[in-house]
């Protein structure tokens, strides 16, 4: 694993105090989450299903590849903190290549982050592939009364 944060640049705000900092442009901070979108949906009431599951061919190919692009990889799971084991596990024994797990992602879907950060959001629909640019209909905060 790389140190993630040797890529991150230095940004200052109008103000010139520092900001939070950011990748390079042509670097992508993928959050992947792990259940339904790299192997079968497990639920959490179910962790003896964890370790036996297979990851889909295509998620492990696309996953590594970009890892080895340079992009950071980590996986961002409704699975709890009692599951860093077997997830760690079945993630090295699958050959999965990633800086870091964040653990505790609500259930339930219906997901819309915000952030003062650009969010860019990819539903998983059963394949991995390389990313296309598309236009899609979004959802943004009303700034007309600025």
């Amino acid at each position: 694993m790389t140190n993630k944060d040797e890529k991150l640049e230095e940004v200052l705000g109008e103000d010139g105090l520092p900001i939070s900092p950011k990748l390079p442009s042509d670097i992508k901070n993928y959050m992947i989450d792990i259940d339904g979108t790299i192997t079968d949906d497990i639920p959490n009431e179910e962790p003896e299903r964890m370790s036996t599951c297979e990851p889909f061919p295509d998620a492990l190919e696309t996953l590594n590849k970009w890892y080895e692009e340079g992009h950071i990889i980590t996986f961002f799971t409704s699975r709890v903190e009692e599951h860093r084991i077997v997830t760690e596990a079945w993630l090295n024994k699958h050959g999965f290549k990633y800086h870091g797990i964040l653990f505790g992602k609500p259930r339930g879907g219906n997901y819309h982050w915000i952030d003062n950060h650009l969010v860019r959001a990819t539903r998983y629909k059963g394949k991995f592939t390389d990313l296309v640019v598309t236009s899609k209909e979004i959802e943004v905060f009303d700034d007309s009364e600025k």
